[in-house]
Formats: C-alpha cells, structure tokens, sequence
C-alpha cells in the first residue's frame, strides 16, 4: 500500500551538507522504494495514501554497517589486549569454532540480529563462519526479522585451528549450497563470497572463491592492509604480487564483482589506486583499528581520491556495534590525522552520516537516502528529551548521534516495512 510519512526530514545526497526538510513528508510506493520527498503534502499527490504522522520527530535513513563478524557477538566488549594476529588465535578462532554446534549458532545469531535491529542497522554485510549450517541459520534469522544482509561463509585452509580449516572442495560445497537457495538478486538476503584473508588462504583457496564469485555473481568481503604484521606476512605469501590489494586482484577478488575490504590503514598509494580502479569499498572500523593496535584509516584520502567508504562495527575487534556511535569514532579518528597534517582536515558530520547511510548503503543497492527510487530504509527518531527549543534540526540529529541511545528509536523501516 503507498504511503505518506510526515517528520522532520534528514538526509544526505552528498557527503558535504544535509539536505532537511523540517515538517515534510516523503511517499512510498507499493514497491518499499521512495517515490518523492517534499515540503507540502499536496504537491505529492497521491490523495487516497495513508499518511503516518511523526510531526516533530527526525525521520533519517536507516545504518548500514558494512563489515561485522556476527560468531564474535559473544566476544564483543572483551580480550582487547593483544594485537590482530595473536587475538585472533587466543579469542576469535576459539569463539568460532563453537559454532559446528548449530544450536549455538542460533542462540548466538539470534541476539546479534535482535541488538543490530534495536541500535537501528537494517542492512550489514556479515562473516559468519566456515560452517555451511550455522551460516544458513543466520541467513534465516535476518529473513525473518526483516532485515537486509549480505552474509558470508567464511572460507579458510591456513594459519588457523584445524577445527576452522575445511578443504577447498568443503568449502566450495558450502558456498554453493547457500548460492543456489538465496538466488534472487532482488532478496533482501544473499550470500557474499568470504575469503577470510590471504594469511588464511591458501592459493587454491582464493581461486576458488575468485571462481565462485565470478559463476554466480556474487560480491565479495575480507580484509585488507590492517596490520603492519598483516601485511608483512602477504609479501611473504604472495611474493609475485605488487602488493596485498594485487594478491586478491590476481584471484578475482578485488573489484571484479563488487567488494568490500576492511580496515585499509596501510593502503599506500599503488593500492589506492587499485582499488579506485575497482571501485572496491572501504569499510573503516575506527574502533577495531584502535582496540587491535592497528592503526588509523586515512579515511580524509580515500574520500579525496573518490574511493567509495562506508562504517564498520567490526564486532568483536570493533566493541559497539552501534553505527551511530561509530560516526563519532571515525569523526575522532579524523581529528587526530588532522593534529598531524592540518592539510588533512577532519570529517565533517555530514561525511560521517554520509558514509553510514548513502556510501555504506550503496553496497546494498540503492539503499541509504530519501532520492527518488532509493529503498525507504528508515529510523523514526523521538528526541524530545535531549534538545532545546532553539536547536536547529540538524543540531539536534547532531545531538542524537553523539547522546542518544536505542531508546530513542522509536520506528525502524527496510525497504518500506516496518521491521
């Protein structure tokens, strides 16, 4: 049924200034997609539509985090006292490989989905694990609550527990599987190709995946540059390549379909420019990079150069899988780039929402703004306990991102309905 939803309006179609209409109204159509955002509810037309009042509260698009790893829910908030590679040895392989137990997975995965709706992400690309089971119930669980995600089985046959480690042909069996029953393009949910990272993958391994994401068309996730160690040891892997973007471009899996890499602090310029070429996103998780001693994403380049950028909570090495609060955390790491180079200036807050709706959002589709066409992903924000008479609108969604809480979310929508 088409409707009318009326509110305080914000949004961003660029990255450098909001576009707010205060007391407008934004149409719906059958479809879940926006048809029109305007001032006056008779230019909308549409006389017989529904009209949802949410007079006085902020009407923003809907998060999208586009890098989380759903089997570390149960470790966020704790063992943030190692760096990347040993974490992931004495916490993160343990963590997953609990997850061959399928009644786990589902406990687990279910309150991770319940927490990413309550804090208003409606669209995440998610690791999951190397179990084909526990990634299909998790899959479920998001198609149930509503939700949109791109969820990855991950694939791994190295530098790992044997628990973790499958065979190329396991894992190929898996991803398959998952390909063949989530094939409508147009799903909400859909697998995404997950090579874990080169230190993890063999060869073999990576062709493969390169492979799969090519045959069925679909994208692709992992992590790039995080770690200086991290890197050092893919030029030990990878010795013929021009660098860790390189190694994955040679499998197929650097732009080719569309892809997302984490991290990205020790891009240099050779691989920047890779990933302009591939249009490859960056998914910065300002949190994760501190808490594993990782470093700050120079997130201020990769805007300049025209390299697309969205949010990441990266649970578990992240440890708030709030994306608002996240803005705050890169709008932060920026400004400490900017105490060291004040030729780099630091985000403004129209960037920072810009990355976790409409860049983030377009790895999803048309997906993180009220334009015409865009799917109406929304959150129905009721601030009425955190402002002044006299803030602005854009004062007050300033307020929320930095103050508020989930309490604050009153409405949440993905693709027009109500979630």
């Amino acid at each position: 049924m088409k409707k009318i939803y009326r509110a305080n309006i914000l949004y961003t179609k660029q990255k450098d200034c909001f576009e707010i209409i205060e007391d407008g109204y934004v149409a719906v159509g059958d479809d879940g997609r926006v048809c029109r955002v305007a001032a006056d509810r008779d230019s909308l037309g549409w006389p017989d539509a529904e009209v949802v009042d949410y007079t006085g509260k902020l009407l923003i698009p809907a998060m999208n985090d586009v890098h989380v790893h759903a089997a570390q829910y149960h470790n966020q908030g704790i063992a943030m006292d190692m760096e990347l590679l040993p974490w992931l040895e004495h916490y993160t392989f343990p963590e997953e490989a609990k997850f061959a137990d399928t009644d786990y997975a589902e406990r687990i995965y279910s309150r991770f989905v319940s927490h990413l709706r309550r804090v208003g992400t409606m669209r995440a690309a998610v690791f999951a694990t190397v179990h084909t089971e526990g990634t299909r119930r998790l899959m479920r669980l998001f198609s149930e609550a509503g939700m949109g995600a791109l969820v990855g089985k991950v694939a791994m046959d190295r530098n790992c527990p044997d628990s973790l480690i499958e065979t190329v042909d396991e894992a190929v069996s898996g991803m398959e599987q998952l390909a063949t029953e989530y094939s409508d393009p147009q799903s909400l949910v859909r697998p995404i190709v997950t090579p874990r990272f080169i230190p993890s993958c063999t060869p073999a391994m990576l062709k493969a995946c390169g492979e799969l994401a090519s045959r069925y068309g679909l994208p692709v996730q992992s992590h790039l540059s995080e770690n200086l160690a991290e890197v050092a040891s893919v030029h030990q892997l990878e010795p013929d390549a021009l660098g860790y973007g390189d190694a994955y471009r040679r499998y197929g899996l650097f732009g080719q379909t569309p892809t997302v890499m984490a991290h990205c602090v020790w891009s240099d310029a050779a691989e920047r420019r890779l990933m302009k070429e591939g249009d490859v996103m960056v998914a910065h998780c300002p949190t994760s990079n501190f808490n594993v001693a990782s470093g700050m994403a120079p997130i201020r380049t990769f805007l300049d150069e025209g390299i697309r950028v969205g949010l990441g909570s990266d649970i578990s090495g992240g440890h708030d899988l709030s994306i608002f609060r996240t803005m705050v955390y890169a709008i932060q790491v920026s400004k400490m780039h900017y105490q060291r180079n004040h030729d780099m200036p630091f985000l403004l807050l129209s960037e920072a929402f810009w990355m976790a709706t409409k860049g983030g959002g377009s790895f999803f589709g048309r997906v993180g703004s009220f334009e015409e066409g865009y799917d109406f992903d929304a959150l129905v924000i009721d601030d009425h306990d955190l402002y002044p008479e006299d803030y602005t609108l854009e004062q007050r969604l300033e307020r929320f991102i930095y103050t508020g809480d989930d309490r604050h979310i009153v409405h949440r929508f993905c693709r027009g309905k109500e979630v």
